[in-house]
């Protein structure tokens, strides 16, 4: 949505291909196309004689998503921009320094996998059909809707921002001091948009992040400033909440956000100079969780994680317990 809005506001026309779900919110100027992108006859039929400068792809996950694409838009646009996931860089690191030539390594989870196959594939097309192909690699990106975390449940954030405001112990991986990137959609959507058109970016992958690096302790803090409370961590270590097998955290945490890491954002600011994140963690998780007060319908509850962190917080606290009487 932040990509949208600040194209349409420079005046390109711009086309969403939806399914309408969201599009109450777009600016007057976007036009839309309602479709489903899975129904590729349906979705052949809505671009019949169109072409593009552009074509940017946001929900493609698995390689015969990519396929479909390719089909679609080969031959009717000037560049396809392809949302990939700084995830699929090489876990453990071989350097807290993440660049784009950083392998694309991820053992630990199957989500970054797929992405590192689709990449693979779009780049197979340029080189031998001239698929005119961009890959970009967001990290953590956020907008309004939800609050950046390392533990949450399957309903999204909403329960973590609960259980702060309630004054319960919020379980933090690890110690929470290795370091983390979140990213505003809105200065992501600068460099994105500016790599728009731009020759230079085919065949090419670039992460967009922001430059500022901070600890998991400083995101849960800013969560807790911004609702006036106290926070109340409770350190688990990453590796003993992912073998819980509730939840999907060794993809999540082993393979992306227990790792410390800082990226290089110099390669995309070669070509979009005027590039720079502005906002900073505690201004964007203030304006998130200050819009999901404002706005019910992102409080969604999430009993079954509330139960889990009791559970999790009760169970490590009776074996502290239990040592504490061996000796």
């Amino acid at each position: 949505m932040a990509i949208t809005k600040l194209i349409a506001s420079r005046g390109d026309e711009i086309f969403l291909l939806n399914r309408g779900n969201r599009n109450k919110e777009l600016p007057g100027n976007v036009k839309t196309i309602i479709a489903d992108i899975n129904d590729e006859e349906a979705a052949a039929k809505a671009l019949q004689g169109m072409t593009f400068d552009c074509v940017g792809e946001f929900i493609g996950f698995v390689p015969e998503q990519l396929e479909r694409d390719f089909r679609l838009f080969n031959g009717r646009t000037k560049q396809f921009i392809y949302i990939s996931s700084a995830s699929a860089y090489q876990k453990p690191p071989e350097s807290h320094v993440i660049t784009e030539d950083t392998p694309l390594e991820n053992p630990y989870w199957e989500y970054s996998r797929n992405k590192i196959a689709c990449e693979n594939y779009l780049m197979e097309r340029y080189h031998k059909d001239g698929f005119p192909v961009t890959i970009v690699r967001p990290s953590h990106t956020y907008d309004e809707r939800a609050v950046p975390l390392g533990v949450h449940g399957r309903n999204g954030s909403w329960q973590v921002v609960k259980r702060i405001r309630e004054g319960k112990k919020v379980i933090i991986h690890g110690d929470g001091t290795s370091l983390w990137t979140i990213t505003h959609n809105s200065d992501f959507a600068k460099a994105y948009a500016g790599l728009i058109g731009k020759p230079e970016a085919i065949g090419e992958a670039f992460h967009i992040t922001s430059s500022e690096s901070v600890s998991w302790n400083r995101i849960y803090q800013a969560i807790a400033d911004a609702l006036g409370v106290e926070l109340k961590p409770y350190y688990v270590a990453s590796q003993t909440l992912a073998d819980m097998g509730d939840y999907d955290l060794t993809g999540s945490l082993i393979g992306d956000k227990a790792n410390s890491v800082i990226f290089d954002n110099s390669k995309v600011r070669q070509l979009v100079p005027d590039f720079k994140a502005e906002i900073s963690a505690e201004e964007g998780i203030k304006k998130t969780v200050e819009y999901i007060l404002g706005h019910r319908k992102f409080q969604i509850d999430d009993p079954e994680f509330d139960i889990w962190c009791d559970k999790v917080i009760s169970a490590l606290e009776g074996a502290k317990e239990a040592v504490k009487c061996l000796k």
